[in-house]
């Protein structure tokens, strides 16, 4: 039986190939991070790879042996690189489905319980948490049971913690943990919890209760000033009218900004901020859900939404409500009208309203993140948009994107558009090959992708001038065993001639010595 290092059969053209110490670390460190991006690389070989490839905890699809080969690994620096990126959205695949094998929230919890430092154990937590993955309840225990007070308080922040550690956490016996679980899970503790807390004996204990009933009892100026940290206050907490009033007149633009983003502020302040002289007042006050659409209307005059665009938590909240989708699509405000873009399913009229909208910023959301984003929309925005960081394959991975009728685009002027041609199911190897010698390099290198390109090519695009169109020529599995060899052998091709996945396992094997 042939093991995964044997040369067996396809040892051919590959006899002049070094490894291992004759071919130099660096050559070696290149091989090894191409490798660890192959597609076609066995489990053992990535398994291999671990705490020996930088790159290879960045991989989106690791397959599940080599997570559980990380969970169980000795080195603790090299668990918490890996689990530091599987909790990144991810992109989608052409058929609209994730690319990414994330961990289960056992896998998750095995990375918590086995990391021996109380906050870096913490730490680990959050990342699971922000990946949308739940701990189990021996996990939790642990965290909840932290020899340092510290890491028990931010333990107390975690969402889903079972009701008897949260039992037990507000009766710690450090008043710093108790603060902090009243801040964080007021909601979630009992009537007999509730009172005694707010006789605690330590003033910290009993601010931080004051200021979780602030529906009952809204933060007073006397709070607010004894207090160091006021972190989120002015924004999330309901505020006496006098100290509203007083912060509403407050000369830092900053704290009026917060103020008008409190959803409990009186009707009076709000049209006070509506026409404050700082820009960014007046643009917190415009994105409020109570205004109506006249009075939007005449805050928004003369502002123009800059910076990042994130949807607003109350459209969010919205979005199962169809009526409120309509509503909200017709909205005059472009972030509004943005927010209810990112829906995922949306009634086919707002879609075909947001489908046409002025702001390319909404047509983009609905892009992104909405699965009934129409397919001239989608070719619209693929003209002028190549992928954000959280959806990298959107519009053109989007399962609604055109498939057919693209042959129309072989000689368009637009190289967006000219390139899309050979995904049209009657494109043919002629047109492939057509595009590998195009003016354009970005057509040049959508041919060098394409599996139809010969061999012959596929070697003459290793010469390309352009170094994106090289790289991808190197990874094309036509490529001649020579000349994969050849880059094989070279610093500078080697890391992306690794990535090939015409590479036979036995060189894979190898490449790991």
């Amino acid at each position: 039986m042939r093991t995964g290092n044997e040369r067996g059969t396809d040892a051919t053209g590959w006899d002049g190939l070094e490894f291992g110490e004759t071919a130099g670390e660096r050559l070696r460190h290149f091989r090894r991070e191409g490798l660890s991006m192959n597609r076609a690389a066995p489990d053992g070989v990535l398994v291999g790879l671990i705490g020996a490839a930088d790159q290879l905890p960045y991989r989106p699809d690791l397959p599940q042996a080599v997570l559980e080969a990380v969970i169980g690994h000795p080195d603790r620096n090299v668990r918490a690189r890996f689990a530091e990126h599987r909790g990144v959205t991810l992109g989608f695949s052409r058929t609209g489905t994730r690319t990414c094998v994330g961990l289960t929230a056992g896998q998750w919890s095995r990375l918590v319980l086995a990391e021996p430092d109380s906050q870096r154990r913490y730490w680990l937590a959050v990342g699971a948490l922000d990946a949308g993955a739940r701990l189990t309840e021996e996990a939790y225990e642990a965290l909840a049971g932290a020899g340092s007070a510290a890491v028990r308080a931010d333990a107390a922040s975690l969402p889903g913690l079972p009701d008897r550690l949260l039992r037990a956490l507000a009766r710690d016996p450090a008043p710093g943990v108790r603060a902090a679980l009243c801040g964080a899970a007021w909601a979630g503790l009992d009537d007999t919890d509730r009172a005694r807390l707010a006789e605690d004996p330590a003033e910290a204990v009993r601010t931080a209760v004051a200021l979780a009933r602030h529906e009952e009892v809204p933060v007073t100026g006397e709070l607010y000033d004894g207090l160091a940290d006021r972190y989120g206050l002015v924004e999330t907490r309901r505020l006496a009218g006098d100290l509203a009033v007083r912060l509403c007149a407050d000369r830092e633009p900053s704290v009026r900004r917060s103020l008008a983003a409190n959803p409990y502020l009186d009707p009076f302040l709000v049209s006070v901020l509506a026409v404050d002289p700082d820009a960014g007042v007046r643009f917190a006050v415009s994105v409020r859900p109570e205004l109506t659409e006249a009075q939007r209307a005449d805050v928004l005059e003369g502002l123009e939404p800059d910076g990042v665009r994130r949807p607003l938590p109350w459209v969010e909240a919205l979005h199962e409500d169809p009526g409120a989708m309509r509503r909200l699509a017709a909205c005059v405000h472009p972030v509004v009208r943005s927010s209810v873009a990112t829906a995922r399913r949306l009634p086919a009229d707002v879609v075909e309203r947001l489908a046409r909208d002025e702001d390319r910023v909404v047509r983009l959301f609905l892009a992104e993140r909405c699965d009934d984003a129409p397919a001239d929309m989608l070719l619209e925005v693929w003209n002028w948009w190549t992928g954000s960081l959280s959806t990298p394959n959107r519009p053109y991975g989007h399962p609604n994107f055109p498939g057919r009728d693209l042959l129309r685009h072989a000689e368009d002027p637009n190289r967006r558009l000219r390139q899309l041609a050979v995904d049209d199911p009657d494109s043919t190897a002629e047109l492939v090959e057509r595009f590998s010698r195009d003016g354009d390099e970005e057509v040049r290198a959508r041919a060098a992708t394409d599996p139809r390109l010969s061999a012959r090519s596929a070697e003459r695009l290793l010469d390309d001038p352009d170094p994106d169109v090289r790289m991808l020529a190197a990874r094309h599995p036509r490529l001649p065993v020579p000349a994969l060899a050849g880059l094989l052998g070279a610093e500078d091709t080697a890391q992306a001639a690794a990535r090939n996945p015409a590479l036979p396992e036995w060189v894979m094997w190898r490449m790991l010595d």
